[in-house]
């Protein structure tokens, strides 16, 4: 028998960056302070970016008029950790054109981005692509 998937995060170093990626079956991130514990744990291990699946995150983050979303981003602002969620969230930005201009708005920042999946996080950090990673 199996035992039950406990989950993991793992750092991955991608081009220099200290990456915490973050299991998509772990506790999901529902308030300010499970994200603070998120920061808390990232900023100890000396990362520069945290990869959050959207399985992680609350309905909540995105619906934003609740406010979570931007507390949520400001503590790793706060930080100075970049925070990349990855996942399909079509669902979420056909409900709201808010949410649409906030998706593209954060996608040509440096705090926040909404990808598909870890490969898209892998190219946008590609010095070549940025620059700089």
């Amino acid at each position: 028998m199996t035992p039950p998937h406990e989950p993991a995060d793992v750092v991955e170093d991608i081009n220099g960056v200290q990456v915490l990626v973050c299991d998509p079956q772990g506790p999901v991130i529902a308030s300010e302070a499970d994200a603070l514990d998120l920061v808390g744990t990232a900023a100890w291990q000396g990362m520069n970016l945290v990869v959050v699946p959207v399985a992680r995150l609350s309905e909540d983050f995105f619906r934003l008029r609740t406010g979570l979303a931007g507390a949520i981003v400001q503590k790793f602002v706060n930080y100075q950790l970049r925070l990349a969620v990855t996942g399909d969230i079509s669902a979420h930005l056909e409900a709201s054109s808010a949410l649409r201009d906030f998706v593209r708005e954060s996608n040509h920042g440096p705090h926040l981005w909404f990808l598909p999946d870890l490969d898209a996080v892998r190219e946008r950090l590609r010095p070549a692509a940025t620059g700089k990673a």
